[in-house]
């Protein structure tokens, strides 16, 4: 008799990190809680992250054609701080973008705001956020509509971090600008040198100049609140004084190297879209209270170093990257605008001699979705690699689940 061949195994997920933030938050978060004031979206960031992925969200029990093996599957929480729930919003997001893109270099700018702004940030994010967003854009299409540069309309898309490597707070925008400009009357399109978008020191005394005065509008028609260390900022005089302050300081713009066309800026794009303040992944350990995580020190030459941190502080510094409820972390500017998009991309595209953008595709299934990235085929059975699983039965949202069920991700 012929030998039949063993069926191939299945593949395997990758395991769980031995530390996740979930777990420190369903240790501390709930003491965390009740000793601190805590507003809205971090109270439901932290919840969120808590029940990602276990019974108190509900689920389903999946079942084998085959051999009748049974798998849970708990639901994600889908919360955007949550680590365990960027990576399918990120592949869709991207995936709605690859029709925006043209065929020229890419400029990646990045403008951070002074750490003197931090605690004033802390009480007014959104204001300040939002202020931030205006300020660049003005900066980029001031420059962009300069003749001495373009002489036209910039295009690009602008990313909100307001974290650094050890979790501090550092509030910048990432920028990923089109290498060129739509002229303002849309007859011709204006290519960037080779390499070079604007200069980098007057683009950082602009985006100064435009933030402040901003900042003092925003003072004066009563948007800022004040209070704890920022108290007396309330008074005009001491605010006036904080602003002249900050306006003999240098601020931060920083130009990348340029990315070259449209599949390399998409990659570079999923590098900073979905990102949350600190990835599972570097997470080292957590015992005796105390949270251990790997953090790149960029001062000292890149090197990689652990931070001891109380989890008390490892919450509290997680909690300061919560944005607001409802606020836009991700928004397009110049010729990428909502508004105008879908015209001055087309317009784009004549003027560089490209085809009509494609259709937007059909949303890819989460099945789909892990079989692309990962290889992994979710819907085979992990006990007989032969059979397909199918959902039995709807579980209602329940109390955590026990160690031993396997937890996967299908939502």
């Amino acid at each position: 008799m012929r030998p039949t061949s063993a069926p191939a195994a299945a593949p395997r997920a990758r395991p769980r990190p031995a530390v996740e933030v979930a777990d420190i938050f369903r240790a501390h978060g709930p003491a965390y809680r009740h000793t601190h004031a805590l507003a809205r979206a971090p109270r439901r960031a932290m919840q969120a992250i808590e029940t990602c992925r276990t019974a108190a969200l509900g689920g389903h029990r999946e079942t084998c054609d085959t051999c009748g093996a049974d798998r849970i599957a708990y639901n994600s929480c889908r919360n955007r701080h949550c680590p365990k729930c960027q990576t399918l919003a990120k592949e869709r997001w991207l995936a709605a973008r690859r029709a925006e893109l043209l065929p020229v270099q890419y400029f990646h700018v990045v403008f951070t705001l002074p750490h003197a702004l931090n605690a004033l940030a802390q009480g007014n994010p959104r204001v300040l956020y939002t202020l931030l967003f205006h300020a660049v854009a003005a900066t980029l299409t001031t420059f962009g509509r300069d003749p001495r540069h373009l002489g036209g309309d910039v295009g690009g898309t602008a990313i909100l971090h307001t974290w650094g490597q050890n979790l501090s707070q550092h509030l910048h925008l990432h920028c990923v600008v089109a290498g060129g400009a739509l002229a303002q009357d849309g007859a011709r399109w204006i290519a960037a040198p080779p390499g070079f978008l604007f200069p980098v020191r007057a683009l950082a005394r602009v985006f100064r100049g435009k933030y402040l005065q901003a900042l003092h509008h925003a003072f004066i028609t009563g948007k800022l609140v004040f209070a704890g260390s920022r108290a007396a900022l309330a008074d005009p005089e001491a605010f006036a004084s904080w602003l002249r302050d900050l306006r003999r300081h240098d601020w931060v713009v920083y130009a990348k190297r340029p990315v070259a066309g449209p599949t390399q800026v998409l990659e570079y794009l999923g590098r900073y879209t979905h990102r949350v303040a600190i990835s599972n992944e570097r997470l080292v350990s957590h015992t005796d209270g105390l949270v251990r995580f790997r953090w790149r020190d960029y001062a000292d030459g890149d090197r990689v170093k652990i931070l001891t941190l109380a989890a008390e502080e490892f919450i509290r510094r997680f909690l300061l990257h919560v944005v607001p409820d409802g606020f836009v972390r991700i928004r397009h500017f110049g010729f990428l605008a909502n508004r105008t998009r879908r015209a001055k991309l087309a317009r784009c595209r004549a003027l560089l001699t490209q085809p009509p953008a494609p259709a937007a595709s059909a949303i890819e299934s989460v099945a789909a979705l892990m079989r692309r990235l990962t290889g992994i085929d979710i819907e085979r059975c992990p006990r007989c690699p032969q059979g397909r699983l199918h959902v039995t039965e709807i579980l209602a949202p329940a109390s955590p689940p026990p160690r031993w069920v396997l937890v996967v991700d299908t939502s």
